[in-house]
């Protein structure tokens, strides 16, 4: 038995890793918090390249979790295009919308709809979704993270006051170095 302990050990302590990182969802549905590191992942986008958030350290990066049935997805949408990915796509700025458990055809027919123009990634199963937020919350969300990696605001729906305070979080970290 002592020959094992060591093992043991090891499996106890990454369990215990694991069920440490698992957090209770917020009132909002999330599971990560402003100040946490964003958890890496890698997605497919639309136009079928692959891109792992990790390789977009030294951007800000705004992650907008959607889907096609979502109405205030759709009205969220159009202000996302005109006030955050118009004036900043130039920049050290990358927005990615990312659909929610939907096959390519409707995520492109949606697309279209919209007349949106900054990338959007697949998230089958909402596998992506679940790294942010609890999976039986819904969409309507942005996560912001900025060139360190850092998640430095959250937005739940589509709140006036809310997505002001995003887009002035953005300016003032793209006015940084």
């Amino acid at each position: 038995m002592m020959k094992y302990l060591p093992i043991l050990m090891i499996g106890l302590c990454s369990f215990m890793t694991v069920m440490a990182q698992k957090k209770t969802p917020d009132a909002r549905g999330y599971i990560v918090e402003v100040g946490d590191l964003a958890p890496d992942f890698e997605m497919e986008l639309i136009d079928g390249t692959t891109q792992k958030l990790s390789d977009l350290k030294g951007k800000v990066v705004v992650l907008q979790f959607t889907a096609s049935w979502c109405s205030v997805c759709r009205k969220e949408a159009p202000h996302l295009e005109n006030e955050v990915w118009l004036p900043n796509k130039d920049k050290d700025f990358v927005l990615i919308g990312i659909d929610r458990d939907e096959p390519l055809e409707k995520v492109q027919a949606f697309i279209e709809k919209l007349g949106t123009t900054y990338p959007v990634s697949l998230d089958p199963n909402a596998d992506i979704f679940g790294l942010f937020a609890s999976k039986k919350s819904g969409v309507t969300r942005n996560v912001v993270i900025d060139k360190n990696g850092k998640i430095v605001y959250l937005t739940r729906l589509f709140k006036q006051d809310e997505f002001d305070g995003m887009k002035a979080k953005i300016d003032e970290l793209l006015a940084t170095k």
